[in-house]
């Protein structure tokens, strides 16, 4: 998975990582130059005492010196253009697939999860890339040229090469194979405590007003320790490895030195030849502690690729028809036909053989107990699920052979929990369409009863917006979402019980602007409250996920006893009557 990640990823930027190879070779080449001009200025210069030829040659390899570091720092420049790119290019595929995803989708991987995986699992991938660029050819030309270039100086001296980078490769792979399951596992915990952070913030008033401090204190406690301790398993790994390379390297260099000593005393081997070999021989091991370091860091991106590609391969289970419908027949049409709809991994259907039609501008409303399958079955028309069975049409296809942008563009969605993002209230009204002008924008705050309140705020419609509209009361945001969704321009709005933050009087005042200045627009409308509901045009009552009634206010009173309980639980027995 990483393979293919990378070569994906690193393919369009050829031209880049051509330029790292290339002056990466330079920079290595020159490296393994050196040694030699340094052992002939010991050799030819220094014993002869000719200064000329030590001139000379320094500035020679002066100039490679400035060469290398030239080519070095625009090898590391490129390689960091090429991780940068790579690590845009990968969040911006994920984003894209995580919006495409369903509720299904997002609810399998867990929110904190997706984070995690577009941030830190990221971000491994691209340091990743980082290193191979800027190590790929460096370090196997540095050991294996190092390794020639050496033998060439003394074959006498040969075995200590022939022992020291075994032993250097074992020790590196003993150590980096412990790390592979141990990578798994932090990125796994990292998840949770992200999920658990994710929650407390969110629930912060839930766990205030219920006194839970102590125990999320200790819930996150328990996480963090487990990330901590898996985290300075790691970090002792890490710690090994270094130290263990620097022992072989300098125990290595006292063999050359020791052995070689011998025979510069003897007079078998030149000291430059022995100052030479020693650099070979540290260049060598420097190649192989760079292929090492590179290699510690593939288990960790393995792991991170692997769960980026998990994500990159998941199919929204709502998928696009082959030949997408854009044109609609009838648009504001809603036809429900024998719906069924079950929970991936429940037992009993939330939603059974619900039917019912609305015609264009007609006003529907859905009534029932808490767990009744409303907002379920609102959440099919704009196709945020999939029936099990039967079929929902909307504009008078079914919307499962509809274009999904055309589709969502004819709907504007009131959800339950009405979201505000970071911004402005102009921005978040312009959500729904980005060129309605301020005039269009005061005309749908006025239909959603918050001209008066925004008008108050500093700023008008450039007052600031928090993250989630925190900064606004519950009453105020559900007014901004709906106008927000009247800015959209629908044919149809879905009210998801976006009223109950509402005093009755603002109710009743925004529900007849609705009504009044959006006559052919079809609404459907979720509420708890009946009040809400009296003058819809038609009523469905569900009870435990089956259509139980449909009817006007007065129909219904007269025939359906849920619908009459649930009247006379808010508005008393004499109403009902």
């Amino acid at each position: 998975m990483l393979g293919k990640l990378l070569w994906r990823y690193m393919k369009p930027y050829g031209w880049l990582i051509a330029g790292v190879l290339v002056f990466q070779f330079a920079s290595a080449l020159a490296s393994l130059y050196l040694p030699s001009l340094n052992a002939k200025i010991i050799d030819n210069g220094v014993s002869k005492g000719d200064v000329d030829y030590i001139w000379r040659t320094g500035s020679v390899m002066l100039a490679i010196s400035l060469g290398q570091i030239v080519a070095s720092i625009i090898a590391t420049y490129f390689a960091a253009r090429v991780a940068m790119r790579i690590g845009r290019d990968i969040r911006t595929d994920v984003f894209e697939r995580v919006s495409g995803f369903s509720e299904r989708e997002v609810t399998t991987f867990g929110p904190g999860s997706l984070i995690t995986r577009n941030t830190n699992d990221v971000q491994q991938v691209q340091m990743l890339a980082m290193m191979s660029a800027t190590f790929l050819v460096s370090a196997p030309l540095l050991a294996v040229g190092g390794i020639v270039l050496a033998l060439q100086q003394s074959l006498s001296l040969a075995w200590i090469i022939a022992v020291a980078v075994p032993v250097l490769i074992i020790v590196a792979f003993l150590i980096i194979s412990r790390m592979v399951p141990l990578f798994r596992s932090l990125q796994h915990k990292l998840d949770g405590v992200n999920r658990i952070m994710r929650e407390q913030l969110t629930g912060i008033r839930v766990v205030r007003a219920f006194v839970r401090e102590p125990i999320e204190e200790q819930r996150f406690r328990e996480a963090n320790d487990d990330i901590t301790l898996v985290g300075r398993k790691v970090g002792s790994l890490f710690v090994l490895l270094f130290p263990a390379v620097m022992l072989i390297l300098n125990v290595t260099v006292v063999a050359v030195i020791w052995f070689g000593g011998i025979q510069v005393d003897e007079g078998t081997v030149q000291i430059g030849t022995l100052f030479a070999f020693m650099q070979y021989v540290m260049i060598i091991l420097m190649g192989v502690m760079m292929a090492s370091f590179m290699t510690m860091m593939i288990p960790r991106a393995a792991v991170s690729a692997e769960r980026i590609g998990e994500v990159l391969a998941a199919q929204s289970s709502l998928e696009q028809a082959a030949s997408p419908v854009s044109a609609f027949p009838e648009p504001g049409a809603i036809e429900v036909r024998d719906a069924t709809f079950t929970y991936p991994g429940a037992e009993e259907p939330v939603l059974s053989g619900v039917t019912f039609r609305a015609a264009p501008g007609e006003t529907v409303a859905i009534v029932g107990s808490t767990g009744a399958g409303k907002t379920t079955l609102v959440s099919l028309l704009p196709r945020l699920f999939d029936v099990t069975e039967g079929a929902v049409l909307v504009n008078g296809v079914d919307v499962r052979d509809a274009d999904l942008d055309a589709l969502w563009k004819t709907i504007g969605l009131v959800p339950q929990r009405p979201f505000l993002f970071t911004g402005t209230v102009g921005s978040n009204l312009r959500f729904g369409r980005e060129d309605a002008t301020d005039e269009e924008l005061w005309h749908a705050l006025t239909i959603a009863q918050g001209s008066d309140f925004v008008a108050q705020m500093d700023g008008g419609l450039d007052a600031p917006i928090a993250q989630g509209g925190t900064n606004v009361s519950g009453g105020q945001r559900q007014r901004l979402a709906i106008a927000r969704a009247i800015v959209h321009g629908p044919r149809i709005l879905v009210f998801d019980d976006s009223f109950s933050a509402l005093d009755l009087t603002t109710d009743a005042r925004l529900r007849q602007a609705l009504w009044r200045e959006l006559p052919d627009v079809t609404k459907i409308v979720v509420a708890q409250r009946v009040s809400t509901i009296t003058d819809a045009d038609r009523i469905i009552v569900l009870d435990d996920g089956r259509m139980v009634g449909i009817g006007t206010h007065e129909e219904l009173l007269e025939t359906n006893q849920t619908y009459r309980e649930i009247v006379e639980s808010q508005l008393g027995a004499e109403v009902a009557r």
